[in-house]
C-alpha cells in the first residue's frame, strides 16, 4: 500500500511539473489603427533583448482599422510588445530628420510618454494561462 502511495505521488509531482512548464500563446491587438493600407509590425521582446532583437516578430494586415497578431510557444516570463502602423509597407518605422516618428506606434500597457517606449512601462507577465493584450496607438 505504501508502495503505490509513493508511485501516485511520484507522478502526482511529474504531471504538475510538465503543466507548470506548458508554452503559452500572447494574442495583441491594435484596435484604433487609422487606415486599412500599409501593415502593422509587432515585436515580442524580454528585458535583455528590448528594442534590439526581438524574441519573436510578425507584421500583420489591418482589417476594419485593427491588427491582430499571436505569438506563439512563449514560455512563462515577463515580455514587451512593441508595434507601429507601416503604412507604406518598407518594413522599418520611419522618421522625421528630428527623430520624430512619422508612423502611429504603440506597446503593451498602452504608456505613452515623449521619448522611446521602456521596458519597465510596456513589461507584462505570462505565466500559467494565455495572455490577451489590447494596444492602441
Amino acid at each position: 500500500m505504501k508502495f503505490l502511495a509513493i508511485i501516485l505521488t511520484v507522478t502526482t509531482i511529474l504531471t504538475g511539473s510538465l503543466v507548470s512548464s506548458k508554452k503559452q500563446k500572447i494574442t495583441a491587438t491594435v484596435v484604433n489603427v487609422t487606415s486599412d493600407s500599409g501593415k502593422v509590425g509587432f515585436a515580442l521582446y524580454n528585458k535583455e533583448t528590448f528594442m534590439q532583437k526581438p524574441l519573436q516578430s510578425k507584421n500583420v494586415k489591418i482589417v476594419n482599422g485593427k491588427s491582430t497578431v499571436v505569438f506563439e510557444n512563449v514560455e512563462p516570463g515577463d515580455y514587451a510588445i512593441i508595434c507601429f502602423h507601416d503604412k507604406n509597407d518598407n518594413d522599418k518605422m520611419d522618421f522625421e530628420a528630428n527623430g520624430m516618428p512619422i508612423e502611429d506606434y504603440g506597446m503593451s500597457n498602452n504608456v505613452m510618454s515623449f521619448g522611446p517606449p521602456t521596458y519597465s512601462d510596456a513589461k507584462f507577465t505570462v505565466s500559467e494561462e494565455d495572455v490577451v493584450l489590447e494596444i492602441k496607438f
